[in-house]
């Protein structure tokens, strides 16, 4: 069963009007990523993906994150819009956040922007921030949307939500 859109507040976006297919949109906000104490990743060259029920989540340029914490894993998974992901470990001196990232080597379609660039799962680092303000991860450990308060939801990912 559908659940029942949260009314946006102003300057607030539902993300029940996020198209499904999802759309890709490029970001001119600061994007940062921290773990094990260091600034990981600074843009304002992002990417963002909106899908229907979820918060957006966000795709960074190789070039903006020190590509020096990113490990590459042997998981790989599989998105019926964007195609074959793969993943990083990140560490930074003796701490590790295991498939911390992810990236698309060859996406497909519309998709095709954000090849090489990378998202990061907020649950697994030290903060996540979109314009100076620090983010909420999308509830549950699977989906890597990203939720700031211009954001009305539910969204996907919390229990009982299997089905939208």
């Amino acid at each position: 069963m559908r659940p029942k859109p949260e009314k946006p507040g102003a300057g607030q976006e539902s993300v029940w009007d996020y198209p499904r297919p999802p759309a890709l949109e490029p970001v001119n906000k600061t994007i940062e990523v921290y773990f094990g104490g260091e600034k990981i990743a600074y843009t304002r060259n992002a990417y963002r993906v909106l899908e229907t029920s979820h918060p957006p989540t966000y795709y960074l340029p190789p070039e903006d994150i020190a590509m020096e914490f990113m490990k590459s894993s042997d998981r790989t998974t599989y998105c019926e819009w964007k195609g074959r992901g793969s993943y990083y470990h990140v560490e930074v001196k003796d701490r590790r956040a295991e498939n911390a990232a992810w990236y698309y080597e060859d996406p497909r379609g519309k998709f095709s922007p954000i090849k090489g660039y990378v998202a990061f799962y907020a649950h697994l680092m030290e903060r996540c921030l979109v314009n100076g303000e620090v983010v909420q991860p999308q509830p549950g450990n699977f989906y890597g949307g990203w939720i700031t308060k211009d954001l009305a939801g539910p969204f996907k990912g919390v229990e009982g939500s299997f089905g939208w």
